[in-house]
């Protein structure tokens, strides 16, 4: 059973995270280059030091034992943490040193990513020597990943609040109804009234929305998705009626695919948010962040 860690076992299980990242031992040989067998080996090594195995690799292909899946997510952290350290040790003359992990929602507009973009401009104007690390995933996956630790910032939007987390305002988005080429509606699209929605299939998301209000019946609902993209296909096919995002569908306005069905009756808001634990002393870093991030908000933040 490993007692201490030592260079060579650190170097074990970067190899080890390698191959569990190609998908085995085969895919691996190119990201290391070294042989198939050397892999193998050092696979040995780290399990005889681990005191337990590791995966199972031969012609049945690659796959993690109980006990790896729950070491891959351990290595990951301790990697992450040497990393960190090494950042830290070489940049102690700097006021602000580490790496802010950021997660961010997918499908903004343009405008919300430059204004993203122009933070990290100006954040980099600071004394700092940060490394930044930017990820997109699902609301439920950023909050996770906020609580677990793995981010320390997250921008997207959120349909409820939790209690140990600090959520700031930053935009809002506009979200329309529309109806694709080849709908019964298409042809009205702009002048359609509430009584006129009745009976036509809608998509809506898999996830609660409560800015939605009571806007479409729960009962009209025959498609749901979790993605924009996913939302968009199923209006195009000219048989669901759905909400998207102004920005999203403007290149399919442009190519009269999608038509609004009133901009002043379907619509609503749904509010964005930049998102961090809540701390007795925030992290310098993600402080700093955060307000040059509000700083390109200056009327919406």
């Amino acid at each position: 059973m490993l007692a201490s860690l030592s260079d060579l076992d650190l170097r074990l299980i970067r190899v080890f995270i390698t191959i569990v990242d190609a998908g085995g031992l085969s895919a691996a040989q190119a990201r290391l280059n070294v042989g198939q067998s050397t892999l193998s080996s050092q696979l040995a090594t780290l399990e005889t030091r681990l005191g337990f195995r590791l995966c199972k690799r031969g012609r049945g292909g690659f796959r993690l034992s109980p006990k790896g899946e729950r070491f891959v997510p351990l290595a990951r952290d301790l990697l992450a943490a040497v990393n960190e350290f090494g950042v830290q040790a070489r940049n102690l003359d700097r006021k602000l040193v580490g790496t802010l992990q950021i997660g961010l929602i997918g499908h903004v507009s343009v405008e919300r990513n430059v204004r993203i973009a122009q933070a990290i401009a100006r954040f980099r104007q600071r004394d700092e020597a940060v490394q930044f690390a930017l990820f997109v995933h699902s609301p439920d996956e950023l909050e996770a990943q906020l609580l677990s630790g793995r981010l320390q910032l997250a921008i997207g939007y959120f349909w409820h609040r939790l209690a140990t987390l600090e959520y700031t305002p930053l935009f809002t988005e506009r979200q329309l109804a529309y109806c694709g080429r080849g709908h019964p509606l298409f042809d009205r699209a702009g002048r359609v009234t509430p009584d006129d929605l009745a009976g036509h299939e809608w998509t809506w998301r898999s996830y609660p929305l409560p800015e939605a209000g009571s806007l479409l019946p729960p009962s009209n609902v025959k498609a749901v998705t979790d993605n924009m993209e996913a939302t968009a296909v199923l209006i195009l096919s000219g048989r669901h009626l759905g909400y998207l995002p102004e920005h999203v569908a403007a290149p399919y306005l442009a190519m009269g695919l999608l038509s609004p069905l009133d901009p002043s009756v379907f619509y609503y808001d749904v509010p964005f948010h930049v998102v961090r634990r809540k701390r007795t002393l925030p992290e310098d870093m993600t402080a700093a962040f955060l307000e040059d991030l509000l700083h390109a908000y200056p009327q919406e933040g």
